[in-house]
């Protein structure tokens, strides 16, 4: 009997931990994603170049928070080259934690 009542408990605890654990990202998959969608603009290491933001290093919330806004037309793309629209928030997400894992970029002083 009081299994039965445990099942149900275990299943809540377990959908919130999965849930929990996609809602971080997956930085192999945004990897693998940054480099068909992102890299041609940010670079490889996230790092920008003269007209393009670093994002390497950025924060995950704030990184989907950007593409959503991007995607919602919220924010303007003036060079119309962000590629987000095909973008899922998983795909956000995704992007998000593989650049948070690299380094940022350097102080200026």
């Amino acid at each position: 009997m009081l299994i039965m009542k445990l099942i149900p408990v275990v299943v809540v605890i377990f959908f919130f931990q999965v849930s929990a654990v996609q809602a971080e990202g997956d930085p192999v998959r945004g990897k693998v994603l940054a480099e068909t969608d992102c890299a041609d603009c940010h670079g490889d290491d996230g790092l920008g170049d003269y007209d393009r933001p670093p994002i390497a290093g950025m924060d995950p919330k704030t990184h989907i928070k950007e593409l959503m806004n991007y995607k919602t037309g919220k924010r303007k793309d003036e060079n119309e080259d962000m590629v987000v629209d095909d973008l899922s928030e998983q795909d956000m997400a995704d992007v998000a934690a593989y650049y948070a894992s690299l380094p940022p970029p350097p102080q200026k002083e």
